[in-house]
């Protein structure tokens, strides 16, 4: 028979078997990999350009000379500003949703509901594009087509064979006798070659150091590519002589045949559905990370930011954007390519003005870049290209005015669709963040 156990040791015993508390599980962080320097170049020259496909209606439509004036003024007075402006600003405001949130913290609601609607319209109108333009080229290889690096480096290669059999004389051409100059090609052409430099900003958030990986990515992107677009430009106008009408997209394969043989023609066309794809994958990035973003700052409901668990996409702006691309998809290439061009005209102009806005009632945000000219020079800056937006406007066909007239008065019923949802609490919306220049210096949107 056991002694008995005393009650301070019985007690001491159970103490000691009390089975102790679980430990709390934390969930493992989800990193997600940032965009560097190289890879956010390659994203912004095929958010931009993709290669020189497409640059040829200039030459169709004002001959040589003014196509290669084209491109090389163009840059100056629109492309570099545009660049200039999304450094700072990428800069000052470093999340997703870009010159949305731009518009908004300079003008209010309404101003960023309608730069998205402008910007996302256009972006989606102008992926629709490039289907077209792989077309375009493949069709000169295969018929029945009728019914990035790799990209240029056959481009690259017709330009160092071209160069035995240039005549400069030619560059100084003003185009073929009786052939009369169609000026609204001719500066859409251009607009569409060297535009949507802004289009990275909406995914400033995915950028590792943002603040100083955007200038140094604008910098060298804008350079790289107004290169890629003027040695094919200057080989080809040198060094093949055709008829005007045949400058249509495409004709760079032609020229390449012609130049070199059968096997560089073949090379480039593959370098064109190599473009249209990382074109399409670019723009489908920002106008997928655009929808995000302005989830993110209140103008969308919560549930437009909602991303994919496996890779941290935002798939529902990605379904929307292709969605409507698709919609488009039935109108011609001309069409396309203007009705986007109107759409983001509009679009820049408000950015313009944000940008000054900002730069004159905000100047105590902290911009890690700052474009380095007094007011009355970033006024100037900006006036020359927002000239040229007005005149690619009045130069829009009928059906242009139409789709971008419907377009914005669907944005505004959206808008006000929109507030009605947020008063009623019909879905959720992300609270808006106060920053600190507003708390600073108190300034009301109007």
């Amino acid at each position: 028979m056991g002694e008995a156990i005393p009650p301070a040791a019985t007690t001491a015993a159970t103490t000691t078997t009390t089975t102790p508390p679980p430990q709390q599980i934390t969930a493992p962080i989800k990193h997600t990999k940032k965009l560097t320097l190289v890879p956010l170049i390659f994203l912004i020259y095929f958010e931009v350009a993709g290669g020189p496909y497409g640059e040829e209606p200039a030459v169709q439509a004002a001959g040589p000379l003014f196509a290669l004036l084209g491109f090389l003024i163009f840059p100056f007075i629109w492309s570099i500003p545009e660049a200039l402006i999304t450094a700072e600003l990428t800069t000052a405001y470093p999340g997703n949703g870009g010159f949305v949130v731009w518009a908004e913290k300079a003008f209010g609601p309404l101003a960023g509901s309608l730069m998205g609607t402008w910007k996302f319209l256009s972006g989606v109108i102008n992926i629709a594009a490039f289907p077209i333009l792989c077309i375009d080229y493949m069709e000169k290889l295969f018929p029945v087509f009728g019914s990035g690096v790799v990209s240029l480096a056959p481009f690259i290669l017709m330009s160092v064979i071209a160069i035995p059999q240039l005549k400069p004389h030619k560059w100084i051409s003003l185009g073929q006798k009786g052939v009369k100059k169609d000026w609204n090609l001719f500066f859409n052409t251009l607009f569409w070659n060297l535009n949507f430099w802004d289009n990275v900003s909406t995914l400033a958030g995915e950028v590792e150091e943002p603040k100083k990986t955007f200038p140094r990515a604008l910098l060298i992107s804008v350079v790289f590519t107004c290169v890629s677009y003027l040695i094919p430009l200057f080989a080809v106008t040198g060094a093949v002589t055709v008829d005007q009408s045949q400058w249509e997209n495409g004709f760079h394969a032609q020229a390449a045949e012609i130049i070199a043989g059968k096997w560089l023609k073949i090379w480039i066309e593959i370098g064109a559905v190599l473009s249209a794809i990382g074109l399409f994958e670019a723009q489908l990035s920002s106008s997928a990370y655009q929808v995000s973003g302005m989830a993110e700052i209140g103008i969308l409901p919560k549930f437009c930011g909602v991303r994919s668990k496996w890779f941290n996409t935002p798939w529902l702006g990605i379904l929307v954007s292709t969605m409507i691309t698709i919609a488009v998809s039935y109108m011609n290439f001309t069409d396309i390519v203007s009705s986007a061009n109107f759409l983001y005209s509009l679009g820049m102009i408000l950015e313009f003005a944000s940008f000054l806005w900002l730069r004159w009632k905000k100047p105590l945000i902290d911009r890690p870049y700052k474009v380095p000219i007094n007011m009355p020079m970033l006024v100037l800056m900006c006036l020359v290209p927002s000239c040229f937006l007005v005149f690619i406007m009045v130069i829009a066909t009928k059906i242009v005015f139409l789709v971008s007239g419907l377009m914005t008065l669907g944005g505004i019923v959206f808008f006000l669709f929109v507030r009605l949802c947020k008063r009623k609490n019909w879905v959720k919306f992300e609270s808006k963040k106060e920053d600190d220049e507003d708390r600073y210096d108190g300034v009301a949107n109007l």
